[in-house]
C-alpha cells in the first residue's frame, strides 16, 4: 500500500530493491527502449501499420511498463522525476508563451 507521500518513483526504488533487480544505467536505457518499442508495436497493429489511425489502442499495461522503466531510469541516474516534469512543463509554457509551439523549433 502507498501513501500520498511516497512518490511513484520512490515506489519503483523500493520494489527494484525488494525484488534486488538493480541494473547499471545503461541497461535501464536499453529497457525503456524496448518497452517504448513494444507500445508502437501496439500502435502499428492495432492501426493496421497506420491506415485505420482512429482504431489506435494501447493498454494501459505497456504504459504502466512505460512509466516504471522510466522511473526506473531516473533513479538510476539520480534524476528527480518530478522535478524533471516540473522543469519540462516550464520550458513548455515559455515555449508556448515566446513561439506558440511547444516544440524546440530545431
Amino acid at each position: 500500500m502507498t501513501t500520498q507521500s511516497q512518490s511513484q518513483q520512490d515506489r519503483v526504488a523500493a520494489f527494484i530493491d525488494r525484488h534486488d533487480l538493480e541494473t547499471p544505467p545503461a541497461f535501464r536505457l536499453l529497457d525503456l527502449t524496448s518497452e517504448v518499442g513494444e507500445l508502437a508495436k501496439d500502435a502499428n497493429e492495432s492501426t493496421d501499420y497506420g491506415s485505420a489511425p482512429d482504431e489506435l489502442d494501447l493498454s494501459a499495461d505497456e504504459l504502466g511498463d512505460v512509466l516504471f522503466a522510466l522511473l526506473a531510469l531516473a533513479n538510476s541516474v539520480d534524476v528527480d522525476a518530478n522535478a524533471a516534469l516540473n522543469e519540462a512543463l516550464e520550458k513548455y509554457e515559455t515555449r508556448l508563451e515566446d513561439a506558440e509551439s511547444p516544440g524546440s523549433g530545431r
